[in-house]
């Protein structure tokens, strides 16, 4: 599977848990660690680790993909999922604010998400 379908795929498992706010930016050239970030925002710890929770799953359950690492799912107010060309970050939205890792990557083009979740 190429990284842009992972991102995608990751986008949909997010939006199952009805992730809010997904922005998934290219950071191909920009970055030597990951070709794709994904953003995600949740309303609680819960939905946060619900969303977080949902994405592995379905990884390893469908396409036998594991994450190199993962962080913060025990607090879950910011999780980062690390499947090396894909990094996936879900936040509460305040502690997506204050890191403000859109305006750190804003060089990044944004990939067009046909999202059927409210934003």
């Amino acid at each position: 599977m190429q990284a842009k379908e992972v991102a995608l795929l990751a986008v949909d498992y997010a939006l199952d848990k009805k992730g809010m706010d997904l922005l998934l930016l290219d950071v191909q050239g920009l970055s030597s660690l990951t070709d794709y970030l994904l953003l995600v925002s949740g309303r609680s710890d819960r939905q946060v680790q619900a969303i977080a929770e949902n994405i592995r799953t379905e990884f390893k359950q469908h396409h036998n993909l594991l994450p190199l690492a993962i962080e913060g799912m025990d607090q879950g107010r910011w999780i980062l999922l690390d499947y090396g060309e894909i990094m996936v970050h879900v936040f509460q939205q305040p502690v997506r604010k204050f890191y403000d890792l859109e305006g750190l990557w804003s060089e990044a083009p944004e990939v067009e998400l046909a999202q059927t979740a409210e934003q």
